[in-house]
């Protein structure tokens, strides 16, 4: 009887019976349990009398084991998860922010299809399938939300998302420059971060939205001649070193290691900050055409060195291409040069 006592406790409405046991308190209203008909309001005497004598012919109470249920999890849950988990695997701030958007839109989507609160297991490829195709968005816009959607679910719905046929999306190509000269003269005279910008789009090749606003001094070499990227800062996911040519020098004052080339600090501008500036530059603009972009920089770019050297791996290794066939793209509606007698297969006897 050390390891257990019993007790008559009082409730506002009526007793109980108290059995204390290994720690643990438990109450009974009635015998029921230990199979004798006497409620504790009725004789809370007795009734604890009954129970001790079960306890000393070796009764003892047991632990309700609690019944955990299984709560389905939700789409929206799953998202929030899959988010989580890329944050935890440390990727770009780029994607978690287009992540975070997926999951609006999703909420969005439940919403107008009074979906709210759709679990995993309802989930069906028509739901996604109408989530993904839609009549205002591009096969562009398409591919991407799917693309950012995938990996979100893979944990929990692997393939289910990727067995979604998409269209392919008409590319349009970034229309180059031909005088490039005077387009970066105008730029110079707007703004001078644009201009810089754009000559290390045309010169070194790199993109304009990431690669160059990132950009800090310590980037570069003491002598300013090259530029080293880590695979994480591009998007061939490799370590590059891009020469720096004369005429970008030229406008490049070294700072402190550790600030961005534009802002002067340590963090950059934001992601919209080249966009708006072009935008803006586009509107007021004497020589920019119809698919000129900041890439066609960066195509303008692609098409001189293949046109000065005749070389597509000279190109590749410019462009920081991981295939050759990327590289080709830049090339499209470039007029090369007629085949000659001499380049056709010689038969010999």
């Amino acid at each position: 009887m050390n390891a257990i006592k019993v007790t008559i406790g009082q409730s506002k409405t009526k007793p109980f019976i108290n059995i204390y046991f290994n720690k643990f308190r438990f109450r009974f209203w009635n015998g029921k349990v230990i199979n004798v008909d006497i409620k504790s309001n009725e004789n809370p005497e007795l009734l604890k009398a009954a129970f001790e004598l079960k306890i000393r012919e070796g009764w003892r109470p047991e632990l309700k084991k609690k019944v955990v249920k299984n709560i389905p999890i939700t789409v929206v849950q799953a998202l929030y998860q899959g988010v989580e988990t890329k944050i935890a695997q440390g990727c770009s701030n780029r994607f978690i922010k287009d992540a975070k958007r997926i999951i609006k839109l999703w909420k969005d989507y439940e919403s107008e299809h009074h979906k709210k609160k759709l679990t995993l297991d309802e989930l069906k490829l028509s739901d996604i399938k109408a989530f993904l195709i839609r009549s205002n968005w591009s096969s562009k816009t398409q591919r991407t939300v799917k693309s950012t959607l995938s990996p979100l679910l893979s944990e929990f719905k692997p393939n289910l998302v990727n067995t979604v046929k998409l269209k392919k999306p008409i590319s349009s190509m970034h229309k180059p420059f031909v005088g490039i000269k005077d387009v970066l003269l105008e730029v110079k005279d707007y703004n001078t971060n644009l201009h810089l910008c754009c000559l290390l789009t045309y010169g070194c090749l790199l993109r304009p939205h990431r690669e160059i606003r990132e950009l800090t001094w310590g980037d570069f070499s003491e002598d300013l001649r090259h530029i080293h990227l880590s695979g994480h800062r591009n998007k061939s996911g490799r370590n590059r070193i891009v020469p720096v040519h004369s005429y970008i020098r030229e406008y490049l004052v070294k700072g402190e290691s550790k600030h961005n080339i534009f802002s002067g600090r340590s963090q950059p501008f934001n992601e919209d900050y080249f966009k708006t500036l072009w935008s803006r530059f586009k509107r007021q603009s004497k020589h920019i055409e119809y698919r000129q972009t900041l890439y066609s920089f960066r195509h303008t770019g692609a098409i001189e060195i293949y046109q000065r050297t005749g070389s597509l791996t000279k190109l590749q290794k410019a462009m920081g291409h991981s295939s050759i066939n990327v590289s080709l793209t830049y090339l499209r509606g470039l007029e090369i040069g007629d085949l000659k007698e001499e380049d056709m297969p010689i038969l010999f006897f």
